[in-house]
């Protein structure tokens, strides 16, 4: 789920900056090459080219079924990428950082990486991955990190924003202030890589590799692979979302690796938190693995989405549990927002056929739905931009949650039923301005739950395509055209009830890539 909660996160920034108006390049993929995936492709009897054409199936598959917008994803075994990844390995080359050296430590296949006494288990054991390391002895080519320990320092020091948060940002300065080490970038040990050009025995180790897919997946499918198309075509990257255990890769040695090519740096690496289950860290052992195909089955995009956007401050660990999940799900999703916009449509369609007959942009700015929202939506929109996704969502939850109470103070069925000509216009203005109150929370809340955030316009009586051409101007109220008629009410999210039931497969397939 770790993967999937990444890529969450970034589909919601890219989504609320769409609706911002930014041009946005939201950039996925899958690192296909490596020792590792090479071994997973024989444990199945297949090539490691077919291994790779399966899983990347499997996350496309999974990102269509999770609402991820992405715009480009990238395999590095793609023909772009290689060419793009020799370009800049001769760039470093020519900066005199590339030497060749004997390199003997613990590795772990798992991480892909050499480790240092201090990352390991008193028995050489990954505490990651809960195997032994390998004591190995290699000839590699190295890239010169040591070089760059006074640049990466004053980057870190003078440049606090580089990386989120900023308890991380300490951990990694901690890191490289006791002393930066040159790090291996290629490998003898398997055959399943980039050749370097020089030396056809080695082939660039997987990290070199894999990053370098951020600017690869910039080029344009007609574009020849030079580092001068990936400037212009939006490096550097505003941000990379990435798990706190890779963090060392992303904010160390991809900076440095940058800096020797003579390319900008990402303005910002976010690391965030581990995700437990029921208070523990999931393992094969303890067969607790949540994997994202499971929450989708059993409760579909929106509620995935919503849970761990809402639930888990982003950048902290967060926990998984399926009493909590179907509890914050049901409460702001089903109870607050779906049965606030089911039972003001169906009075609406009681009162007056449906029709929209008040002229919402002529509520008064003091209106308590009309006064909220322009508070609410501002500090919403600030809560994307810093990635604060909780805080948006509660920013949202207290604008429908405030609609039951203003539905409820006010009574309009009353009114409706037994009340004076004046006194029902006034209901049906309380009905309108509620939907209007309901409208803008969908637009609030497309960049979470884009799939329901559509079925709640659909029942306002929009097209798909007047949803997806949405922009963050539609927060402001007035938008509810008067004179519209309403289809009838259907529920735009049902309760989650039962148990999740878990697979517990002895390789899920997406673990292994």
């Amino acid at each position: 789920m770790g993967g999937a909660y990444s890529t969450i996160a970034a589909d919601v920034l890219a989504r609320f900056q769409r609706l911002q108006g930014k041009l946005v390049t939201f950039v996925t993929g899958q690192d296909e090459h490596g020792e590792k995936v090479n071994a997973s492709a024989e444990t199945r009897g297949l090539s490691a080219q077919e291994h790779c054409d399966d899983i990347a199936e499997q996350y496309k598959q999974l990102w269509r079924q999770l609402d991820i917008s992405y715009d480009s994803f990238i395999r590095t075994t793609e023909g772009r990428h290689a060419k793009l990844v020799l370009a800049i390995v001769n760039r470093i080359q020519q900066k005199g950082d590339i030497f060749k050296a004997n390199y003997e430590g613990w590795y772990c296949v798992g991480c892909e990486e050499y480790k240092d006494e201090g990352d390991m288990d008193a028995d050489h054991a990954c505490p990651t991955h809960r195997a032994p390391c390998q004591l190995r002895k290699e000839e590699n080519y190295f890239f010169a990190l040591s070089k760059y320990q006074a640049q990466l320092e004053e980057l870190l020091e003078q440049h606090p924003e580089f990386i989120q948060p900023a308890s991380r940002r300490n951990e990694v300065l901690g890191w490289v202030k006791s002393g930066l080490r040159d790090f291996s970038i290629s490998r003898a040990s398997t055959q399943w890589g980039i050749q370097i050009p020089w030396d056809p025995s080695q082939v660039l180790y997987v990290w070199l590799d894999a990053l370098s897919g951020y600017l690869s997946a910039l080029l344009p499918p007609d574009a020849e692979a030079t580092l001068e198309n990936v400037v212009s075509n939006g490096w550097p990257a505003n941000v990379h979302i990435i798990g706190k255990d890779i963090l060392r890769f992303h904010a160390v040695y991809w900076p440095a690796i940058l800096m020797s090519a003579g390319l900008p740096l990402p303005h910002q690496v976010f690391g965030h938190g581990f995700l437990t289950k029921d208070g523990l860290k999931m393992g094969k052992s303890l067969g607790n693995i949540l994997e994202p195909q499971q929450l989708l089955a059993a409760y579909g995009p929106d509620a995935t989405r919503y849970y761990f956007m809402k639930q888990i401050i982003f950048g902290q660990d967060g926990d998984f549990s399926e009493e909590r999940f179907r509890d914050i799900v049901n409460a702001s999703l089903a109870n607050d927002l779906g049965n606030l916009l089911n039972r003001t449509v169906n009075l609406l369609q009681k009162s007056c056929g449906g029709e929209v007959r008040f002229d919402v942009a002529t509520a008064p700015a003091d209106h308590p739905l009309r006064a909220l929202i322009a508070v609410k939506a501002p500090g919403v929109a600030s809560a994307y931009e810093a990635m604060r996704f909780s805080d948006a969502a509660e920013g949202v939850t207290a604008i429908s949650g405030r609609g039951n109470l203003y539905i409820n103070d006010t009574a309009p069925w009353t009114a409706l039923k037994k009340g004076s000509d004046a006194e029902k216009e006034e209901a049906v203005a309380v009905l309108c301005s509620t939907l209007e109150a309901v409208r803008i929370v969908a637009v609030l809340l497309s960049p979470i739950t884009p799939a329901m955030a559509q079925r709640i316009y659909e029942q306002l009586g929009y097209s798909a395509e007047d949803f997806r051409s949405l922009s963050w101007r539609d927060t402001q109220w007035g938008g509810l055209p008067v004179g519209r008629k309403l289809p009838k009410a259907k529920p735009v999210f049902a309760r989650l009830e039962g148990d999740l039931v878990i697979d517990r497969p002895q390789e899920p397939a997406l673990a292994k890539s």
